[in-house]
């Protein structure tokens, strides 16, 4: 038969022997891996997070490689489209960038960031989260939610990050936001001349101006809030003090910083102090 089919005899035989790869039983060690760590971590992470992970676990594996089996598995990193609400606010002149897109840092408490962003309840309508991140651990350093977009909830988060770092005060420090009324008031220019803060804004229309605070609320919707439906605003802070708090500083892995978690490199940065 083997001579008809024109088949030689040990490929014949071979089509019989069921015994798997030495690859294929490495591709099966690699599925459950990746399966694994993409649970754990919420469906977030793609191929180069998961890789980095493996690395650490011991394997030995090439990126594609990772990216092909990903593919095989049908698993991506989650992304929902964000909402972008309409922006009437008018625009103060005369405001200086202090910061000019240079995002880079020596230490922490060096340059901070900070935005306000809209998150919708369904009993309490939307309501609002004002961020203070720092450019050099990735960390979210302080933070307030509420149910009015007011200088209030601005100024609580700027105090949150300064009690909560203790920056030194003869050092220069920069506070980068936008040009929302909340961060042009002369309430939280009186708490940034009492913390010797030296503020800073974007240019008119230049979102990549604060374009690491835009990235951390794009990760919290597209990560948490688009995954979610909130009841009342209770539900929602509690959500954000988890994503915050649990996840993000704790764990969330970020290329930018080496792939450490902010906590991580935070840690670092006071032990080399």
């Amino acid at each position: 038969m083997c001579a008809v089919l024109g088949v030689a005899r040990s490929t014949y035989y071979k089509s019989f022997d069921k015994t798997k790869s030495k690859r294929e039983i490495e591709n099966e060690e690699l599925k459950a891996a990746i399966i694994r760590i993409y649970k754990d971590n919420r469906g977030i992470y793609g191929a180069p997070r998961i890789h980095h992970i493996l690395g650490t676990e011991g394997f030995k594996v090439s990126l594609k490689r990772i990216q092909r089996l990903m593919k095989k598995l049908n698993l991506c990193a989650t992304t929902i489209k964000k909402y972008r609400p309409h922006s009437n606010k008018k625009i103060e002149k005369d405001l200086e960038n202090v910061l000019k897109r240079d995002f880079t840092t020596t230490s922490i408490n060096e340059k901070w960031v900070g935005d306000i962003t809209y998150i919708h309840t369904i009993k309490d309508g939307w309501c609002y989260l004002a961020s203070v991140l720092d450019l050099h651990s990735k960390k979210i350093i302080g933070y307030a939610f509420g149910k009015r977009m007011t200088n209030d909830l601005v100024v609580k988060a700027l105090k949150n990050a300064y009690y909560k770092q203790l920056p030194n005060r003869n050092k220069k420090l920069i506070f980068h936001t936008d040009l929302g009324s909340q961060y042009t008031s002369n309430d939280l220019k009186e708490i940034c001349k009492e913390f010797n803060i030296t503020q800073s804004f974007s240019n008119k229309g230049c979102p990549y101006d604060n374009a690491c605070i835009e990235s951390f609320h794009s990760s919290l919707k597209k990560e948490e809030i688009y995954r979610n439906k909130y009841r009342t605003f209770e539900e929602a802070n509690i959500a954000i003090f988890k994503y915050i708090e649990s996840w993000y500083n704790r764990k969330r892995l970020h290329s930018s910083i080496n792939y450490m978690t902010p906590d991580q490199c935070e840690l670092m940065a006071r032990s080399a102090a």
